[in-house]
């Protein structure tokens, strides 16, 4: 079989007379033989079980998760909830099949609530387990039954403290007085002949979506004596304009009771006329029976104010805030506000890392944060009063957690393994493995080792990067290398397993890779991720001509002279910027949802802050800081064959830009080619 890579590169090097203007896209894998041993490739890639979303029953001693698996046949994804007792050494049970996504334990331990689809609407579900002397029964759960009946999809939910009623997000009208009448509104919608939409301010479309007016709104609803929910909720995000979760990625983070259930917090950006250019989330609380409207506890920063989390004796609510307004990639500090007085503080200024998810103790002293660090992605616990961090679990990344007592239940991925579940106590000991999804499939399979390097970047500071041998690696043989730019730029290639551009899959192929966390990437300090802004073509570049040049002097397996370029989103954009500035080195490129114009890109974004931020400013009043480092101005000096990739639905960069580099491609007769994917969804996106 050949590497893909290689075949693409054959396939650009024909001559332009001997291709027709377009070839349809066929699988190399037909017919390829899974279950002798063979180096890891994109099929396999394709169906491994994706474990996610852990959560420990009120006692700890359940595991409840959810996987997702592939029917390849049916060219669908398949999600179910398994359960698993930490108690005994045995394997998961499949609790809900086909569907079923987003568990939560009921308060008592006794019943696992999820979402799954009825009529191709998302209802709340629950499934009951019988419990005898020696525990659930898991093999002989009970018929679920369907205790939401709302005409809309819930689009998240979290259960109260004491299990009495449930916070429910819908995306609704907001001139509408209930859920029934934003479905009206969508079925006439949907019978109308015209198919058109008018606009009269942003977003106009954002991320994958084509915005239609409704918001991500607010509610609870209690549960009956029979356990349902009403059809009609009440609304607590009354006179919120913006959206509760956050598009396109907010989830049930963003909101949560207060400890006797009688608040609720959440965090929202008001949209009005500025919501593309603005970052200003700010957390509100409003009472859980919707007497009175929301009120604005962060009104003071105009920066990012995100994910409440109150204490447990209802007196402190931590969040996460950001500091510079209109600045998305900005260091997150943990803040502590007393709910008395609402005088606030930092817990953790000394602390150069930015976390990201947030849970806390039963006793309220500690908090479990994740976040980037120097090429990992930890689990860290914070004392809510001095500050101090330590680290729970290190290498790899943790991409989901669950606290109950002294237990952590926690995903865990590295670059060569998929996530599975462990456990560890909350001072760090005894991590343990609990399952094993993928262990059948990846029997046969072979991973190529990895090492991290580093070396003196620009200004001499010290950068670091990884290289991951071949999967049929043999010492003294030297090998072909894709040299992998990540995107961002206020990202990191960490040593965490991917669905999009994962190392492996190149490794599989005889290829080395290599790739370089350049100025800008996070986990390395604020300062550092901030050199990037303003300087996109500058420090990165330097970075990435020192890195490419340090790994070719550390790892002599790397064969220079059959090396090719390839990166996505900002790392497109790079692809771009070094076929003009940087070509020399590369047999070919490879680029993904590119920036080929930065000028132009500007005004056919969706969120704005992050071209005003990066640039200064407005393109108009700032243009020379969006021609400093535009590629297009460097087209005339392009000489190496390029496969360019570029989603349909991408609108944070549209295709536009990756259409315009294959035109400059083909009119200056380079060898290129181009997919047309019209579904596929932006590189954030692409995870089925």
């Amino acid at each position: 079989m050949k590497p893909l890579l290689a075949a693409l590169l054959l396939a650009m090097a024909l001559p332009a007379a001997a291709a027709s203007v377009s070839t349809p896209i066929r699988s190399p894998f037909a017919g390829f033989d899974y279950n002798t041993p063979h180096p890891f490739n994109v099929r396999d890639l394709v169906m491994l079980k994706r474990v996610s979303d852990p959560q420990l029953s009120p006692d700890g001693r359940y595991a409840a998760f959810g996987v997702r698996s592939t029917d390849y046949a049916a060219n669908k994804g398949v999600n179910a909830i398994d359960v698993l007792d930490l108690s005994r050494d045995g394997k998961p049970v499949q609790v809900v099949a086909k569907g079923a996504s987003s568990p939560r334990w009921s308060v008592d331990g006794r019943s696992l609530y999820y979402v799954a689809s009825v009529k191709g609407v998302a209802q709340l579900w629950r499934v009951d387990f019988a419990k005898g002397g020696g525990g659930l029964d898991l093999a002989a759960a009970k018929a679920p039954v369907q205790v939401s009946h709302a005409p809309l999809d819930i689009q998240d939910y979290k259960l109260s403290p004491d299990g009495k009623s449930v916070l429910l997000s819908y995306a609704v009208y907001t001139d509408c007085s209930d859920l029934a009448c934003t479905k009206a509104r969508l079925d006439k919608r949907a019978k109308d002949k015209s198919t058109g939409t008018l606009y009269h301010k942003l977003f106009v479309r954002h991320w994958d979506t084509w915005s239609d007016g409704r918001r991500n709104q607010l509610y609870l609803a209690h549960f009956g004596a029979d356990g349902q929910l009403p059809v009609e909720p009440t609304l607590l995000s009354r006179g919120i304009d913006g959206d509760v979760p956050s598009k396109p990625f907010g989830d049930a983070s963003e909101f949560a009771f207060s400890p006797d259930g009688k608040t609720v917090y959440f965090d929202v950006r008001i949209a009005g006329t500025s919501e593309p250019w603005s970052t200003n989330f700010d957390i509100y609380k409003v009472p859980a029976d919707g007497s009175s409207a929301p009120t604005n506890l962060t009104a003071k920063n105009e920066a990012w104010d995100a994910y409440p989390v109150p204490s447990p004796d209802g007196k402190t609510l931590y969040y996460l805030a950001m500091k510079t307004p209109g600045f998305e990639a900005d260091r997150f500090g943990i803040m502590a506000m007393d709910l008395a007085t609402g005088a606030t503080r930092e817990i953790d200024p000394q602390w150069d890392r930015s976390p990201g998810s947030m849970n806390i103790s039963a006793d309220g002293k500690t908090l479990f944060v994740t976040a980037d660090d120097e090429g990992q992605h930890p689990l860290f616990a914070v004392d809510a009063v001095s500050g101090k961090v330590r680290q729970l679990v290190g290498d790899g990344e943790v991409d989901g957690y669950s606290v109950v007592g002294k237990r952590v239940l926690l995903a865990r991925n590295d670059l060569k393994r998929p996530s599975d579940l462990y456990t560890v106590d909350t001072d760090g000991r005894d991590l343990k493995q609990v399952t094993h999804a993928n262990a059948a499939r990846l029997k046969n399979t072979q991973e190529g080792d990895f090492q991290f390097f580093t070396f003196k970047g620009w200004n001499n500071e010290t950068v670091q990067g990884y290289v991951v041998k071949p999967a049929n690696y043999q010492a003294g043989k030297r090998y072909p290398v894709a040299f992998i730019i990540h995107g961002g730029p206020q990202g990191a290639m960490t040593n965490s397993w991917s669905y999009r551009w994962n190392p492996q899959t190149y490794a599989g192929q005889g290829f080395a890779v290599v790739t370089i966390n350049f100025h800008g990437s996070t986990g390395y300090g604020q300062k550092f991720t901030d050199s990037i802004s303003g300087d996109w073509g500058g420090k990165p570049l330097e970075d990435l001509k020192l890195g490419w040049k340090a790994a070719l002097a550390k790892y002599d397996f790397l064969d220079s002279g059959r090396a090719c370029a390839l990166g996505a989103s900002y790392g497109g954009y790079m692809t771009y910027w070094i076929a003009g500035v940087w070509n020399s080195p590369w047999k070919c490129f490879v680029d993904h949802d590119g920036v080929f114009d930065s000028r132009m890109m500007y005004y056919a974004t969706d969120e704005l802050w992050f071209e005003e931020h990066e640039n200064g400013g407005t393109q108009y009043e700032h243009p020379q800081n969006y021609e400093k480092f535009n590629p297009l101005d460097h087209v005339k000096d392009w000489r190496v064959p390029m496969l360019v990739v570029h989603s349909g639905h991408d609108f944070r960069i549209p295709l536009s830009q990756g259409l315009g580099a294959f035109t400059a491609l083909q009119r200056r007769g380079i060898p290129s080619r181009i997919p047309h994917l019209p579904r596929r969804k932006p590189l954030g996106a692409a995870t089925t």
